[in-house]
């Protein structure tokens, strides 16, 4: 009876997908794939000469961590790499986005030799990718640097960092390049610089009041010091990339930005406008340079001196430095003007001088997920696309994370984690209103769910989990979640998407 109860509720997702969505809705070059990243999976932390990152000191003081772990072991997917890669192929993936762990390959930066261990594995993992048809998607930096970065000298607030960060690309282009079409510089730097260095929560712990409680740090200024210093070294990176490796690798460089979409509270003209003061503190802060040579006139005019200045050799070095967008969307918000109308002070409006918020008129934007202020809303994913087709022309877009959080607690069950049918929904939902937005002309050229299996996710730790594959954190045992077997058949564009209750999860990982 349960099961013929699951298979009624799943029954609604499986017809609407037969009707509605299709493979054929995306063009036949189209990547999909899953994503990860290297703290969060591989493990093996200390293992053949890889040296310490700053994830590894800071998951490892108590407190930081919300159920008290770290990502020692992980996924131990440095350890099983092939039957993770055998786990992609049998779902049908086009590509797998992971990032380089550049502690692995250089312990000390480039104060230090070349890990030759570290080198090994990617390689392996790459050609391994690639012997199944799976290409690789790779993100040079993914939070993670190492540690002797962050003590010798501040890491991304001194600009020494930058000839740390082009020696470590160099590297990874001679070594990686001929094989790797697809370069992530950066996996969201406007919201890394903000968690490090505006509330504190991420390493190196640095904030000031009202942001957060920390030891040192001013919110007010290091978050922009920060991102100035990875814009910086993200055109370096791709003027190196054109000068000395396109024209024999022929890869493409780009970077992924956590992209937020508002809505307006209410429908005047000072909420709409500040829906677009709202927008240009996210991805333009990172975009207008690299297309433009400079910030966006809002941003200057709202911070003044406390946004960094870019030379005129610096703007000409900008300009047009990017060759692909990568969007990574999970959340959107309602905005009210914070300049021409009272706000709420309890919750402290963004520098942007707007204040966001999930309802409006008591009813919230979306149904809600088990995440705080995280709510269903697909229509903002071919919303946000236009944006970016509009602000920033013809440039290519690849949706390099979009998922969906389950949280785990000590009384939820394997069965619970598995049988996703949420995840399946939402990845259906927002892959329709995609679609919407090719249609009207986006050049959106793939789509990666975060994330292929369950993982560390940050200071959450192992609570939250937004995998298509189940992880036991105990026996390491991987299991495909619902999610999995749907988004394989879709991927395998079958014409009826099925599941008879034979398909569906016989055992639970013990």
């Amino acid at each position: 009876m349960a099961r013929l109860f699951f298979l009624l509720l799943l029954f609604p997702l499986l017809y609407s997908s037969v009707t509605g969505l299709n493979r054929s809705d995306f063009p036949p070059s189209f990547l999909f794939g899953a994503s990860t990243s290297s703290y969060q999976v591989e493990g093996a932390y200390l293992d053949d000469s890889k040296g310490l990152s700053n994830w590894d000191v800071f998951s490892h003081v108590p407190g930081n961590i919300d159920d008290g772990s770290n990502g020692d072991v992980a996924a131990d997917h440095y350890h099983r790499y092939k039957d993770d890669i055998e786990m992609m192929h049998s779902i049908g993936l086009s590509s797998y986005r992971f990032s380089l762990s550049w502690s692995r390959i250089l312990p000390k930066g480039r104060f230090g030799g070349v890990n030759q261990a570290g080198v090994k594995f990617y390689n392996s993992l790459i050609n391994g990718l690639l012997e199944k048809g799976i290409q690789p998607f790779v993100t040079i930096n993914h939070y993670d640097i190492p540690e002797e970065l962050q003590e010798r000298y501040n890491s991304w607030l001194n600009p020494e960092i930058q000839e740390d960060f082009t020696y470590f690309v160099e590297l990874c282009f001679k070594m990686f390049g001929d094989r790797v079409k697809h370069w992530v510089t950066f996996n969201e730097p406007n919201l890394i610089v903000k968690l490090a260095y505006s509330i504190g929560a991420f390493p190196p712990n640095r904030c000031s009041e009202p942001y957060g409680k920390c030891d040192s740090g001013n919110s007010s200024t290091e978050p922009y010091i920060a991102a100035h210093n990875m814009i910086l070294a993200h055109a370096k990176t791709v003027n190196i990339y054109r000068k000395n490796y396109k024209s024999k690798q022929g890869g493409f460089v780009g970077i992924s930005l956590h992209l937020r979409w508002y809505e307006p509270l209410r429908n005047i003209t000072e909420d709409h406008l500040a829906v677009s003061r709202a927008l240009s503190f996210d991805a333009p802060w990172i975009l207008d340079p690299l297309f433009f040579g400079d910030y966006p006139h809002q941003m200057r005019q709202i911070l003044g001196p406390n946004l960094p200045k870019f030379t005129e050799g610096e703007k000409k070095l900008l300009k047009n430095q990017i060759d692909f967008i990568g969007v990574n969307h999970y959340q959107t918000f309602y905005v009210k003007d914070c300049i021409y109308s009272l706000c709420d002070m309890d919750a402290y409006p963004s520098e942007a001088l707007v204040s966001i918020s999930t309802e409006r008129n008591g009813i919230p934007i979306g149904k809600p997920t088990p995440v705080a202020n995280t709510y269903v809303v697909p229509s903002s994913m071919e919303k946000l696309v236009m944006y970016l087709k509009q602000r920033y022309k013809s440039i290519p877009l690849y949706i390099t994370e979009n998922g969906y959080a389950q949280i785990a607690n000590i009384s939820t069950t394997a069965e619970e984690i598995i049988n996703d049918i949420e995840r399946s929904t939402y990845i259906r939902d927002y892959l329709t209103y995609l679609s919407f937005a090719i249609r009207k002309g986006a050049d959106v050229r793939g789509y990666f769910v975060w994330s292929l299996m369950d993982n560390f996710e940050w200071i959450s730790g192992y609570t939250v989990k937004y995998g298509l594959c189940h992880v036991n954190f105990k026996s390491l045992k991987r299991t495909p979640k619902l999610s999995a077997k749907w988004y394989s058949k879709f991927i395998k564009g079958y014409e009826q998407i099925e599941m008879a209750s034979e398909e569906l999860p016989k055992h639970m990982v013990s």
